[in-house]
């Protein structure tokens, strides 16, 4: 990858009798984030993180720590890695495809990691193949392998000149929406409140392009940050006024552009403006001559 990025993975995508080797990449990265460090506030010194045994209280070492399943309170089963080891499928480091289906099938719910697929340069033709052939066909495919030491299933799409490969979560990862939903009032909005919102969102119409979206927290983390360093006011939340349902439809009408807000008072016309100075003027004579010889005179030019 021209990127320089160290490949997660390499193995091979088979699809009937055509395999080829791929190597796939990381598509999204923390790594720019700002992070903290936990820090000791009497000593202002950074804080080390130590496991210790939860009767004893004593420093257990990383060598002396293993993996366990809690069968009743306090008591566990000890697993060891080489047994978690042992338990993993046999992987030929093979994404075979089981399918090729129409992409809307896959609700993204069930989306997880994406990763960059890229061939090696041996399948470079077998690898477009399957590319442009999914392109035509307008469909994604899903395949299995063992990554990162557990089974999974893939997503691949065709993306540019390579493949997205989308770990996929199981069925029994993926909560219920019916009861994250279950307590949401049976709402039916219609008449002029609908045909507001549909005004609103169709003003609102665009295109996705992710270079437009800014990380705010990001940006509200650096600028605390740099305030803190140069000792100046820490930048204070913005209180977010939520619309009242009885204000909704005022709220609707407003965002629409079918209230017009609360115009300023009228200012002094021109002709008010000047009729002081209309009255100097009227009057003036010599006595302005007078006053006007005691102001700096101007300077001429040479």
């Amino acid at each position: 990858m021209a990127t320089g990025h160290r490949a997660q993975w390499k193995g091979f995508v088979k699809f009937g009798e055509v395999s080829f080797g791929v190597a796939l990449y990381t598509a999204a990265s923390t790594s720019e984030r700002i992070t903290f460090n936990t820090i000791n506030k009497a000593s202002g010194n950074r804080v080390n993180r130590i496991f210790i045994d939860s009767e004893t209280e004593d420093p257990v070492p990383k060598e002396q720590q293993t993996k366990g399943f809690e069968v009743e309170t306090g008591q566990y089963i000890i697993i060891d890695p080489e047994e978690v080891a042992a338990t993993i499928p046999e992987s030929n480091k093979t994404l075979e495809i089981d399918a090729f289906i129409p992409c809307s099938d896959v609700d993204d719910v069930y989306f997880d990691k994406p990763y960059y697929l890229t061939p090696d340069k041996v399948g470079s033709d077998a690898f477009a193949a399957l590319r442009d052939g999914m392109k035509k066909s307008n469909v994604v495919a899903i395949a299995r392998t063992v990554l990162f030491r557990r089974m999974r299933a893939v997503l691949i799409r065709p993306h540019g000149k390579g493949l997205i490969a989308t770990t996929m979560n199981y069925d029994y990862e993926v909560r219920d929406s019916k009861k994250a939903f279950e307590e949401i009032p049976k709402l039916k909005i219609e008449g002029e409140m609908l045909d507001l919102a549909k005004h609103i969102i169709g003003t609102k119409k665009g295109t996705f392009d992710p270079a437009t979206f800014d990380d705010r927290y990001e940006a509200a983390l650096a600028d605390l940050v740099k305030a803190k360093i140069e000792g100046k006011a820490l930048p204070k939340p913005k209180k977010v006024e939520v619309s009242k349902p009885n204000d909704l439809l005022a709220a609707l009408r407003e965002s629409a552009g079918m209230m017009k807000a609360t115009a300023d008072k009228p200012k002094r016309t021109s002709a008010n403006a000047n009729q002081g100075t209309g009255r100097q003027r009227a009057t003036r004579g010599p006595a302005s001559k007078t006053a006007s010889a005691g102001t700096t005179p101007r300077r001429k030019a040479s």
